[in-house]
């Protein structure tokens, strides 16, 4: 596979497709910081390399928030049931048991 102009050989545990997907991401990045047809350096690979690390760190943290507030949001939730259900067994009014006859005289 080539990666900034660069042959390399990879051994993976991933399949050869989602690889070769890999490595246009990383030669996207590497082209949009290497003037076409200068050679890329390593320091530009390295370039590539923080500013993909950087995204994945802010799509993390960007997951991170949206999982807490859901988390947040279900535990909410699931407090208003709670309290409406507590509210609904306290209610007379709402007892499916028969009411008792009325007394004799």
């Amino acid at each position: 596979m080539n990666v900034g102009g660069q042959p390399y050989r990879v051994v993976a545990s991933v399949p050869e497709d989602q690889l070769r997907r890999l490595a246009a991401v990383v030669d996207e990045r590497i082209r949009a910081i290497v003037p076409r047809g200068k050679p890329v350096s390593p320091n530009a690979i390295l370039l590539a390399a923080i500013a993909l690390a950087n995204e994945v760190e802010e799509e993390r943290g960007k997951r991170e928030a949206v999982e807490s507030k859901s988390r947040d949001l279900l535990r909410r939730l699931l407090t208003r049931i709670d309290e409406a259900l507590e509210t609904s067994d306290d209610d007379p009014e709402d007892d499916p048991s028969p009411a008792p006859p009325p007394a004799a005289y």
